[in-house]
């Protein structure tokens, strides 16, 4: 049978389309003889327009189709042009799989049957080929494009497909080089002993290397090995007709769960040569990384792919000490321990330094030759992704310890603020401005509250916060942060703000929105270590169509611009990419968390903005943030620094049982309340307050009690002492945000939150509005 090469069966379109488009046109002439016959002129006017529009809307139909129809006709003859000289199989096949060109490679390599489809082409080399040939159609629906590694007993292939249009498809079969049948060098003619084991552990295939040691085939690992479960690079006894011999096997894994097992030879071997002679040719192409090293560490041989892992070009010459590092202790005491057969010496976790680039390697060191001869043969592992990982994970733990920290800090400290500036509030009730310590007092009160601002800063970066989105103006917010973002880029850099005379309002957290500024910020001054200007803009920006740009795809509408600007060292390309990815950092080990960009694209992102980077190497790096601009009302917002206190008027009237721990609160807020009239009951944990409460006389209005308290704390007890006083009022009061103590229980009922430090009047105003 003559198959086809060149000649390419789809010149003219299917034609079946076309007819049903023709069949729009039969209505026309009806329409038109109607028109003559109506004797109604509007209804014949009607008619004759009716018929030309439906005349004209198949024929711009018909056209289209035909149009559609060539250019994929013409798509599919340049792909069969392109694919017939090609040394690999390839097919075009419709969607249904039948092959509409194979070429010449394609056509020698597989027989055809009488049903010319792909899956029949395949047949004699995959059992089930309909399965995977669907599931990488399917694929390639959606994505445009899939490929998939095959591991059969005569070696390991790469199918691919790509789809042309919608009813056409391009198929790819790819040898991998385990097995090259064309070349005489399938796993059954290697020179290297080799079985493949199915992810049942059952043996599926063996070559004539392994029998020829065994003198039989092997049904299970066990009767080959000697061993259910074998581990790349340890030793095996395997016994055979001749006797027992020593190897190491080498497994090499596949996506399906197959494995193949090399076994090399671990002892009488020849002599090894730095020109890879003997049995080091055959492994020069096996895809498991191998090294011979000599009892000095001078490195014998290698193959392929372990030079390709460890990034040089030849091992000619090297010492392994050159090559690998990190152990911590003299490279020759190791590898003489492993020579000597110590325990615990064979495996280590090694970074490699190549010329290109640096990879971490699990060694596995195993002895093979004798007397003289004798040597180590290392199988190398990368586990560059495996300690990536462990780094990101030691990263995140510190980082967590840091938070949990930082959290504690911030509640002791809010303690003591809140003790200080109540009680400097206490003060201030009996002093005038005309009193020479009230200026004293006021700098006490406004400093105190500027600490708090710093542990708010504190508490921010030890939880994730939820956000409180704002109507804000960027010129305002900008102001009071730039007296911040000096101190932080030192003397060295220049800071600059330009903001655009009439800037729209954006809606968004203020402090989370400072956070991204100063990540920025700071980010731009490392990257100027000799000085520079850092250039910070605002600016409306109309977007009268969609603008598609980093794979975000930024929909039409008004927005507010913000660019970052520096001409420092810029970000390598290959960053560029994974740039807001968390771990992710252009810093030197140690020098940064990799969080600061995830974290600031995780809170624009939040506010429903979009952020960008543009960067050049040794030009600069300019980030560019668009916020959607809001058009409501600006919300006056209280400003930071707190109101002093308003003279106290003693008129409530009600009892508060205030339960906290700390005992210099405690006293100032019992003072604040007692000023203001109330009747105040002190408890300084919750068992003391749920044992007061025994008392069926005893009334009490409202709950006053801290969060995080030894013992019990707080809302576990309100739970409990609400279950007989039902009604009763209650204020919480903690260090540490709002959030923070949420169990996934139901809010209690008629309770309000009082962050702390609070003042006197936040916590007096806060109870009378509870009480009435």
């Amino acid at each position: 049978m003559t198959h086809p090469t060149q000649s390419l069966p789809f010149a003219d379109p299917p034609r079946a389309s076309v007819r049903r488009l023709q069949l729009l046109f039969l209505p026309v002439p009806i329409l038109f003889l109607a028109a003559a016959f109506v004797p109604v002129q509007a209804i014949a006017v009607g008619f004759v327009l009716t018929g030309l529009m439906l005349a004209v809307l198949a024929g711009l139909l018909l056209w289209n189709r035909r149009t559609t129809l060539q250019q994929n006709a013409l798509m599919e003859q340049a792909a069969s042009h392109i694919i017939s000289n090609d040394t690999s199989p390839a097919f075009v096949a419709d969607e249904d799989g039948n092959v509409i060109y194979a070429n010449a490679t394609a056509n020698e390599r597989f027989d055809i049957a009488n049903i010319d489809t792909i899956a029949t082409r395949f047949s004699s080399l995959i059992a089930n080929p309909d399965q995977i040939l669907f599931r990488l159609q399917t694929h390639a629906d959606t994505h445009a494009s899939a490929r998939e590694d095959i591991v059969t007993r005569a070696g390991q292939y790469r199918l691919s497909v790509a789809q042309l249009n919608t009813r056409a498809f391009l198929w790819r079969f790819d040898d991998l080089g385990i097995a090259d049948r064309t070349k005489g060098r399938s796993t059954a003619a290697t020179a290297l002993p080799m079985l493949t084991v199915g992810s049942s552990g059952a043996v599926l295939y063996v070559n004539d290397a392994f029998r020829a040691i065994l003198g039989h085939r092997p049904r299970t690992l066990k009767e080959a090995f000697g061993h259910d479960h074998i581990v790349s690079g340890q030793t095996y006894l395997i016994e055979g007709p001749s006797g027992t011999s020593e190897f190491f096997a080498v497994e090499i894994s596949s996506p399906s769960g197959r494995r193949e097992i090399y076994a090399l030879p671990a002892s009488g071997q020849a002599a090894p040569t730095r020109s890879l002679g003997g049995e080091w040719d055959a492994i020069e192409d096996l895809p498991v990384p191998l090294l011979q090293i000599a009892p000095d560490g001078a490195v014998l041989a290698s193959n392929r792919e372990a030079r390709a892992l460890l990034g040089i070009k030849t091992t000619d010459g090297k010492h392994v000490g050159d090559m690998l590092d990190g152990l911590g202790r003299p490279m020759a005491d190791w590898l003489r321990d492993a020579l000597a057969g110590q325990p615990g010496q064979a495996s280590q976790f090694l970074r490699g330094r190549g010329d290109f680039h640096d990879v971490f390697v699990q060694v596995t060191l195993n002895t093979a030759g004798t007397g003289d001869d004798k040597h180590l043969v290392a199988v190398l592992n990368d586990v560059t992704e495996l300690k990536t990982l462990e780094a990101q994970f030691v990263q995140s733990q510190k980082m967590h310890a840091i938070g949990q920290l930082a959290g504690g800090v911030a509640h002791d400290f809010n303690n003591l603020l809140t003790a200080i500036s109540g009680h400097c509030d206490l003060l201030l009730l009996r002093h005038d401005q005309g009193d020479q310590d009230y200026g004293d007092l006021v700098q006490i009160h406004q400093n105190a509250n500027r600490a708090a601002s710093l542990v708010g800063q504190l508490l921010a970066f030890s939880r994730k916060q939820n956000l409180q989105p704002e109507i804000i103006d960027l010129r305002d917010a900008m102001s009071d942060l730039t007296h911040l973002l000096n101190r932080l880029v030192g003397e060295k850099v220049k800071l600059s703000v330009h903001h655009h005379p009439d800037l729209s309002m954006i809606k968004a957290d203020r402090r989370q929105l400072e956070q991204v500024m100063m990540n920025l910020v700071v980010n731009a001054r490392d990257a100027m270590p000799e000085g520079g200007e850092i250039r910070i803009t605002t600016e409306n920006k109309v977007l009268s169509g969609p603008m598609e740009r980093d794979r975000a795809t930024v929909p039409a509408g008004e927005y507010v611009l913000v660019t970052v600007n520096d001409h420092g060292c810029g970000i390598p390309p290959e960053i560029m990419g994974q740039l807001f990815e968390p771990f992710v950092s252009t810093k030197r080990q140690g020098e940064g968390t990799g969080l600061g960009l995830s974290t600031a694209y995780g809170i624009v992102k939040q506010s429903g903005g979009y952020i960008f980077a543009e960067s050049k190497v040794g030009m600069g790096t300019e980030f560019l943030l668009l916020f959607p601009k809001c058009d409501l009302p600006e919300v006056v917002k209280r400003p930071m620094e707190a109101s002093l206190p308003k003279p106290v008027i003693e008129n409530a009237d009600g009892v508060v049982l205030l339960v906290e721990d700390e005992a210099p609160v405690r006293a100032f807020a019992s003072r604040a309340l007692r000023l203001r009239g109330y009747t105040v009951l002190e408890a300084d944990c919750a068992e003391t307050a749920l044992t007061m409460l025994d008392d069926p006389d005893l009334m009490v209005d409202i709950f006053v009690t801290d969060v995080i308290m030894p013992g019990m704390d707080g809302p576990t007890w309100v739970r409990e002492a609400l279950a007989k006083r039902p009604d009763t009022k209650v204020i919480f009061v903690s260090g540490y945000a709002e959030d923070a103590f949420s169990d996934g229980n139901p809010q209690i009922p008629n309770s309000v939150f009082l962050p702390k430090p609070f003042s006197l009047n936040d916590l007096t105003t806060t109870v009378q509005q509870q009480l009435h």
